[in-house]
């Protein structure tokens, strides 16, 4: 199937992937496009200005978590009517799993998925070394796929000079396609786990009109289109089985608890689960009727007062967990069932109290190894997986052993036969057994509750 994409790769973290990301997506849809959007790696944040701007889900494509196959099915899956898909990489184009590997990069993506790179070079501070840079990366590595450089905070006249430059260098291989300003009343702000989420940025809308406005001045909005369209086409991924049984898990939903992959609880539907939204904090008391439970990660430091101050959902929720309900509580959800967040008291279905380390705690991909059966796995079974924090636990759980690329291994995650809870984060897309096995839990509670088979 014809699917017309680009991938906006950086030279570095920092270097405006985001921003220019988003000026394209709204000049875009502007014009009135249908555009998808996607990130490489796990973020969770980006994606969330993605959705702000399509109106529509966001993915993301990781090959850590998924094979090949698997990241070419969801992008034809989600790109699917769509004028052009534009994928976000992730840190420097190269930069995957430990220092010198590009696996998992976003270089790594765009050979797997056939896809056009145009490069985001920062330009402050720099004018002639900007090729130097652009020659660098088009040569570490055998076919990059780099086929155009936007250059980002830029100044006209720079520009004016360096076009023509990287036109006669690379002898047209690269084509520069224009440039953005700096515009640092759009700037977009970050705390300790990336940028401050879309739903909590002032006059975001404002911002976003802004730099699609100066994306139609100085960025060369055919030629994007133009080269996506020069994408191969991928195979269209197969459809989907049957849904089974109807069940209704809730879903933590609220400002407190937003760190979620849609295409992963996408699963979930698919196997017949109804996802049932609520607020942690808004909410004094679970939807009904439920036969599961999904406690997403977020930022529950940031709201640990409110989250102690509903009282009834706490009890509620550790009355149906010790009463078997099914759960899965990851990193922020995970703190939620503990004793304390700091002076709050949380849910405390779990020991422990949960502290601030002041930094990134055990950050990066790891690889899970089951102890013994539960909710999600058998004895010996493995789960990819991703632990993004800066807080920590006193009780951190040891159902499971989590091992990074590196070879570093620690003990982690509490689990039972209806329980994940621990800091590491899942995609059901890259572990579908886990997923069938948490819905057929939901569906076993439905049955106990109805007094059937």
């Amino acid at each position: 199937m014809s699917l017309p994409r680009l991938l906006l790769a950086g030279t570095n973290s920092g270097c405006g992937k985001t921003t220019v990301t988003c000026a394209l997506l709204q000049a875009l849809k502007d014009r009135g496009l249908p555009v998808a959007a996607f990130k490489c790696g796990p973020d969770y944040l980006d994606p969330l200005f993605h959705r702000e701007i399509i109106g529509a889900k966001s993915a993301n494509l990781d090959l850590f978590f998924f094979s090949p196959d698997t990241a070419r099915q969801v992008l034809a899956r989600q790109s699917a009517g769509c004028a052009v898909s534009l994928l976000e990489g992730v840190m420097g184009f190269y930069d995957g799993l430990g220092l010198t590997s590009p696996r998992a990069s976003s270089y790594d993506l765009a050979r797997v998925t056939e896809t056009p790179v145009v490069l985001v070079v920062n330009a402050r501070g720099a004018s002639l070394s900007l090729l130097a840079q652009i020659h660098g990366f088009l040569g570490l590595f055998p076919d990059p796929r780099i086929r155009g450089v936007l250059l980002n905070q830029c100044a006209p006249t720079t520009y004016e000079a360096l076009a023509p430059a990287i036109r006669s260098r690379f002898g047209g291989a690269v084509r520069p396609l224009g440039f953005l300003p700096p515009l640092p009343q759009c700037r977009l702000d970050s705390r300790h786990l990336g940028l401050v989420p879309a739903g909590e940025v002032a006059g975001l809308p404002e911002k976003l009109r802004t730099l699609a406005r100066q994306a139609e001045k100085t960025v060369d909005l055919d030629g994007l289109l133009a080269l996506a369209r020069q994408a191969p086409p991928l195979p269209p991924p197969p459809p989907p089985n049957p849904p089974g049984e109807r069940v209704r898990i809730a879903v933590a939903q609220d400002s407190a608890f937003c760190f979620r992959y849609p295409d992963s609880l996408a699963v979930l539907e698919e196997l017949g689960a109804e996802l049932v939204p609520f607020s942690p904090l808004a909410h004094r008391q679970l939807p009904e009727p439920i036969h599961g439970l999904y406690l997403c990660g977020g930022y529950p430091e940031l709201h640990a007062q409110s989250l102690s101050e509903n009282v009834s959902l706490r009890r509620q929720i550790r009355a149906a967990l010790t009463d078997g309900l099914p759960c899965v509580a990851e990193c922020g959800g995970f703190l939620y069932l503990t004793q304390a967040i700091g002076p709050h008291p949380m849910v405390g279905l779990l020991p422990g109290a949960c502290f601030d380390t002041g930094r990134l705690t055990r950050f990066g991909y790891v690889t899970l190894r089951a102890k013994a059966d539960n909710l999600l796995c058998r004895a010996g079974e493995t789960l990819p997986a991703h632990e993004f924090h800066h807080w920590d636990c006193t009780c951190p759980g040891e159902s499971f052993t989590a091992a990074k690329p590196s070879g570093r291994q620690w003990d982690c995650v509490v689990a039972t036969d209806t329980l994940y809870a621990g800091f590491p984060h899942l995609h059901f897309r890259a572990s579908p057994a886990a997923a069938a096995r948490f819905y057929h839990a939901c569906r076993k509670e439905k049955h106990r509750h109805a007094g059937t088979s």
